[in-house]
């Protein structure tokens, strides 16, 4: 059973290919995973202080992830693995600092 095929569109065309064999999502996905898996770990053992700042720069971060997606979903102009990879890194990171953010905002 794949699982990732209910987080990800798995388009082969737009994943990364290791020898013969296509990751199990998109470039865009691959980097908004690896991203907010590392940002869990380092927020595990570095103590940060989420503040109103802290929201703005999330919502810059997400900025370009959206952009990216939502232009290349209306056909506005084609995305290329690379970008979609470092686009997803930066929405990956801006989406787990709102949700810590929220986080510290309704728990504590």
């Amino acid at each position: 059973m794949n699982i990732f095929k209910y987080f990800c569109h798995q388009k082969p065309e737009r994943s990364f290919k290791v020898k013969e064999y296509y990751l199990p999502v998109c470039s865009r996905c691959t980097g908004f995973y690896l991203s907010g898996f590392i940002y869990i770990i380092l927020a595990f053992f570095i103590a940060f202080q989420y503040t109103l700042n802290t929201t703005i720069l999330a919502i810059m971060l997400l900025i370009p992830f959206i952009i990216d997606g939502l232009t290349q979903f209306l056909n506005l102009r084609e995305s290329n693995n690379t970008l979609r990879f470092f686009n997803g890194i930066l929405g990956g990171i801006g989406l787990m600092i709102l949700v810590k953010t929220i986080k510290y905002l309704f728990i504590y």
